[in-house]
C-alpha cells in the first residue's frame, strides 16, 4: 500500500487540551472505554500537575507557569552560556571542518570537564551546530524565553547577532556532507542545523543541501529487503561483518534519520522518497520490535501491545528475512538497550506524524510505555534523596533518568550507570506523542505520555544537569560583546548534562560512559524548543 504523505506542522497548541470534560472526549482509548470523572484526577503519583488540565484560560496560564517553575533551569542563561563557550572557539582559529566537532565531556580524567572532538566526518557531527541552530531558533521566535534569567536584561538583538555568526562558522563544513553515500547517518548529521536554517532565514543552500542528503540516503535503500542498510559492516571483539552482498546490517536509530527523507518529499513533492522511509519504518516493524507480555503498571497506562527493541538485526539482502539480531552497543543481545528504545519511541513518532498510519502511532505508543515501564520497575538504587532547598514534592529523585541499558548488571548500586541522552530522546519522542494522540482526541493517554516527558526532564535536570553553571556577561559599547563566564570561577563543565553512556557494551572497540553526551544536550535544547512551539511555556 502506498501511503501519501501528509504535511504535518510541529507548533500545534492542540495539547493544550489533552484532558478535557468528559462531554468532549471525542474518542476514548483502549484504558478507559468511556470518559469519566477520573478524567479530572492526576493521571500518575508523579505527575508534575495535581490534576488534570481544563481549557479555560487561567487554568491554561496557571499550568503554563507551573511547568515554567519546574522547568526553569531549561531555559536559564546557562543553557544559552555554555554552548556560546565551546562555539566560540571558532574566534581562536579553530577551524570544525579539520579539527573536529564536539562529542563527549569526560567527568573524571586529565580531559574532565572539557569537550573531546571527533573527526568531522563522525555521525555526531551535526548535533553541536544543531544546538546552535535551536538556540538561535529561541532568540528568534521566542525572545522572551531568554529575558526570564537575564539579569542585565539584555536585548535578544545581542544574542543573535553573537549566535548567529557561530551558527553559520559550525555549520559550514555540514554543507560538504550531504553527498555522503557512506553513512544512513546523514539525517542527524544535515537536519539538526541545516533545516533551521531553511525555515528561519529561507536558505535556499541549506535547502538544496537537504534534498541532496535524502537522495544519498536513498542509495542505501534495498528494495528486495525494503530496508536502508544502516552500516556497512560491524566490526566487533566478537563478531566480524564485512560481506555486503548477503548482509544487510539495520540499527534501530535508524528511524531517527528517516525524518529526512519525509522532510524532503513534503519539500520537494518527490513521493518516492516517503516510500522509501515508509517501507523501511514497515520492516523494522518486525525485525526490530520484540513484542513483550508485561502490562502497564499505570492506572491510565497504554494498554495496547508493548515493545522492547533490538539494537542491530541483520536481514538478508535478497529476500528481507531475519538472519539475527544483536546489541553493538547495549549489554547483550536481548537486552533493551535504553537508547535504542529512545531512537524507537521518536522515530515512530515523528513517522506517524508524517504518515497518519495507525501502525507506527502503535509501534511509538507500545514502545513509550514499555520505556516508562522499565523506569518504573528498576531497582531502587536508581532513586537518590533529594538534596535540602530543592523544594519538590517527591522524597526521592532519579527513577526517571534511565539505566544505560535496562537489564544489565549494576555493579555499583550507589551510582548506578546511567544514560541520560536516552531519557532526553525518549522525552522528545513522548512529546510528539502526545501531541498527536491529543489531536485525535485520546486525551488520557496524550496526557499520559505528556505528564512522563515532563517527569523525564524535571528529574535529568535534578540529577544530571551539571552543577558547574555558566553565565553571560556583556562589555564594548552599549554592552554589544558577549562573553562567557563560570558562574563559580575555576568550576567549568562544558557539556550541560551529566551521567551519559555512548557505549558500554563489553565488546566495544571503544568503551566509554559517564560523560557529557552532544546529543544529550542537543534534544534537551530541543525539548525546550518543542515546548515553546506548543505554546505551553
Amino acid at each position: 500500500m502506498v501511503l501519501l504523505l501528509q504535511d504535518t506542522p510541529i507548533a500545534t497548541n492542540s495539547v493544550l487540551a489533552i484532558s478535557s470534560k468528559p462531554g468532549d472526549m471525542a474518542r476514548s482509548d483502549s484504558s478507559a472505554s468511556s470518559a469519566t470523572e477520573d478524567e479530572h484526577i492526576a493521571l500518575s503519583e508523579t505527575s508534575w500537575s495535581e490534576g488534570a488540565a481544563d481549557t479555560k484560560e487561567d487554568d491554561i496560564h496557571e499550568q503554563k507557569h507551573a511547568l515554567h517553575k519546574i522547568l526553569s533551569e531549561l531555559f536559564e542563561e546557562n543553557i544559552l552560556a555554555k554552548p556560546c563557550r565551546a562555539a566560540s572557539r571558532v574566534l581562536q582559529g579553530f577551524i570544525p571542518a579539520h579539527d573536529g566537532f564536539p562529542e563527549i565531556v569526560p567527568q573524571q580524567g586529565p580531559r574532565q570537564g572539557h569537550w573531546e572532538f571527533r573527526e568531522p566526518e563522525f555521525w555526531t557531527c551535526g548535533f553541536f551546530p544543531g544546538t546552535l541552530y535551536a538556540l538561535l531558533e529561541r532568540s528568534i521566535r521566542y525572545p522572551g524565553s531568554l529575558r526570564a534569567d537575564n539579569p542585565e536584561n539584555r536585548s535578544s538583538t545581542i544574542i543573535r547577532n553573537h549566535l548567529l555568526p557561530l551558527c553559520k562558522s559550525w555549520s559550514e563544513p555540514l554543507y560538504a556532507m550531504a553527498s555522503r553515500t557512506d553513512t544512513h547517518d546523514i539525517g542527524f548529521i544535515i537536519m539538526p542545523a541545516l533545516r533551521r536554517d531553511w525555515e528561519l532565514f529561507g536558505t535556499e543552500r541549506s535547502l538544496a543541501s537537504i534534498v541532496q542528503a535524502a537522495h544519498s540516503l536513498a542509495t542505501r535503500y534495498v528494495p528486495a529487503a525494503r530496508a536502508i542498510r544502516s552500516w556497512d559492516c560491524l566490526l566487533k571483539k566478537d563478531i566480524t561483518v564485512t560481506d555486503m552482498e548477503n548482509n544487510l546490517l539495520i540499527i534501530i536509530d535508524s528511524m531517527c534519520n528517516l525524518d529526512l527523507l519525509f522532510y524532503t518529499a513534503a519539500q520537494t513533492g518527490e513521493q518516492r522518497l516517503a516510500d522509501i522511509a515508509t517501507a523501511h519504518a514497515t520492516t523494522l516493524l518486525k525485525t526490530h520490535l520484540r513484542p513483550e507480555s508485561v502490562r502497564s503498571t499505570a492506572k491510565h497506562g497504554y494498554q495496547g501491545q508493548l515493545y522492547s527493541t533490538c539494537h542491530v538485526a541483520n536481514v538478508d539482502p535478497q529476500t528481507g528475512d531475519l538472519k539475527w539480531r544483536r546489541t553493538a552497543q547495549g549489554y547483550a543481545d536481548d537486552s533493551t538497550w535504553s537508547r535504542g528504545q529512545a531512537w524507537a519511541i521518536l522515530g515512530y513518532a515523528q513517522t506517524y506524524n508524517w504518515t497518519k498510519d495507525e501502525s507506527f502511532l502503535d509501534a511509538a505508543c507500545g514502545c513509550a510505555e514499555y520505556f516508562l515501564y522499565r523506569l518504573e520497575t528498576s531497582p531502587s538504587c536508581v532513586e537518590l534523596p533529594v538534596e535540602t532547598g530543592r523544594g519538590h514534592a517527591n522524597p526521592r529523585r532519579g527513577r526517571h533518568v534511565p539505566l544505560w541499558d535496562f537489564d544489565a548488571h549494576i555493579e555499583n548500586p550507589q551510582d548506578p550507570l546511567r544514560d541520560s541522552s536516552a531519557g532526553m530522546i525518549a522525552a522528545n519522542g513522548m512529546l510528539l506523542l502526545s501531541q498527536s494522540l491529543a489531536a485525535l482526541g485520546r486525551h488520557t493517554m496524550s496526557r499520559r505520555f505528556f505528564d512522563a516527558s515532563i517527569e523525564i526532564v524535571k528529574d535529568t535536570l535534578d540529577v544530571c544537569l551539571a552543577t558547574e553553571k555558566a553565565k553571560l556577561t556583556t562589555s564594548g559599547n552599549n554592552g554589544t560583546s558577549i562573553k562567557v563566564e563560570d558562574v563559580v570561577l575555576g568550576a567549568t563543565f562544558d557539556a550541560l548534562l551529566k551521567y551519559g553512556t555512548a557505549n558500554n557494551n563489553e565488546n566495544a572497540r571503544r568503551r566509554y560512559a559517564n560523560h557529557g553526551l552532544v546529543y544529550g544536550d542537543y534534544y534537551l535544547v530541543e525539548f525546550g524548543n518543542l515546548l515553546l512551539s506548543m505554546g505551553l511555556i
